[in-house]
C-alpha cells in the first residue's frame, strides 16, 4: 500500500517485476500469485488500483481521498493565509504533499509562493483557535490578555496587562485574519478580538452569558452579522442609504451578498439601502471609490462622512 501510494499515480504506473524487485530490497521475498492476491485485498479495502497495458502491465492508484488540482488548491491557501507562520506553512504543506505521489508532491513544491508575504509571528494561534473553538462548543466564558506591537516590534499588553474576561460565541475569518466575537461586560455591543494577538487564553467555569440577552436572538448568524460590519470595526448600526454608479454592481454585491435590492435610480446609478455598523472603516470603504458613490441618507451618516473628509483635507493645509 505504501509503495503504491507514494510512487505510482495516473502517470507514473508500477509492473509486478518492479513491485517484486522493491519488496525484495526491503528484505521481503514473494511470488507474483502473492502480488496479485494482494493488489485484489488492496482494492477490497478501498484502495482504486487501476491497470494500464502497453507493452508490459503497469499498476496504479487511479483515485485519492484528495485530487491533485485539490491539494494545489489547498497549498496556495496555506502558502498565502496571513495568519499561518512561515514554520506551520511549511509543516502543513508537507502534510498536503503525502496525500499525493511523490511526483505529484514535486507539483505542490512547485507552486507559486507569494514572496514576502506578512505572516503573523504567532506561533500559538492554531492553539488558540482550537481552545475557543472548545470554549464555545462547552458554553463556557474565557480569560485572555491582549497585545499590540509597539514601535520596538515588542508586545504591550492592553488593559494595563489585566486578563480579559468574555463570552465567545464565533470565530470569524475576515480580510486574511481570524477574529474572535465575543461579549465583553464593558460594552453593550459585540467585541472583536484578533486571535493571533491573544495569550494565555483560559477556559472558565462560568457559563457564557445568554447570546439572546444580548440580541434577542438564539443564535448568531455570521454571514448576515459579517456584512454589516466592516473590516470587524464595530459601530452604531443603522439602514443606510446609497448611491452607486453602475460600474459598481460587482462591488456591492460581494460586500452584502447577491440578495442586495438594487433599486435603480437613472441610467447611470442604482441605490441600495443595507444596515451597516457606521465607523471610520465603512466611511473608508465607502471613500475609495471617489465620487461613484454617494451616502444619500441618514443626515447624521452624511455629516460624519462630511467630517471625515474635513478632519483629513486639515492634513494637507
Amino acid at each position: 500500500m505504501k509503495l503504491f501510494l507514494e510512487t505510482t499515480d495516473e502517470e507514473h504506473t508500477i509492473t509486478l517485476n518492479e513491485i517484486i524487485a522493491e519488496l525484495e530490497r526491503c528484505g521481503i521475498s514473494c511470488e507474483r500469485k502473492s502480488i496479485y492476491d494482494d493488489i485484489e485485498s488492496l482494492r477490497q479495502y478501498g484502495i482504486d488500483i487501476a491497470t494500464r497495458k502497453t507493452k508490459t502491465t503497469g499498476y496504479f492508484v487511479a483515485n485519492r481521498t484528495f485530487e491533485l488540482p485539490e491539494l494545489k488548491l489547498l497549498v496556495d491557501i496555506v502558502q498565502s493565509s496571513k495568519f499561518i507562520t512561515h514554520k506551520k506553512s511549511n509543516d502543513l504543506i508537507k502534510k498536503l504533499e503525502s496525500l499525493a505521489s511523490k511526483h505529484q508532491g514535486k507539483m505542490l513544491q512547485r507552486q507559486v509562493y507569494v514572496t514576502n508575504r506578512v505572516k503573523t509571528m504567532n506561533e500559538r494561534i492554531y492553539c488558540n483557535v482550537d481552545t475557543l473553538h472548545t470554549a464555545i462548543s462547552e458554553n463556557c466564558q474565557i480569560s485572555f490578555k491582549y497585545f499590540d506591537y509597539n514601535l520596538d516590534k515588542n508586545k504591550h499588553f492592553r488593559n494595563s496587562g489585566q486578563a480579559y474576561v468574555v463570552s465567545p460565541y464565533a470565530l470569524s475569518w475576515v480580510d486574511e485574519n481570524y477574529y474572535l466575537i465575543s461579549h465583553y461586560p464593558k460594552n453593550p455591543e459585540f467585541t472583536h478580538f484578533r486571535v493571533d494577538r491573544m495569550s494565555d487564553i483560559k477556559l472558565l467555569q462560568e457559563p457564557r452569558r445568554e447570546l439572546s440577552e444580548i440580541t434577542g436572538e438564539k443564535r448568531l448568524d455570521i454571514a448576515e452579522y459579517s456584512k454589516k460590519i466592516f473590516n470587524m470595526f464595530g459601530g452604531d448600526e443603522d439602514a443606510v442609504k446609497l448611491q452607486f454608479d453602475n460600474s459598481l454592481v460587482n462591488v456591492v454585491i460581494d460586500r452584502f451578498g447577491k440578495d442586495v435590492n438594487l433599486e435603480k435610480a437613472n441610467e447611470e446609478y442604482f441605490n441600495v439601502r443595507v444596515n451597516v455598523a457606521v465607523s471610520s472603516t465603512f466611511l473608508a470603504w465607502v471613500f475609495q471609490f471617489g465620487n461613484k458613490v454617494k451616502i444619500l441618507s441618514p443626515e447624521g451618516v452624511v455629516e460624519k462622512y462630511k467630517e471625515m473628509l474635513r478632519v483629513n483635507l486639515e492634513n494637507y493645509k
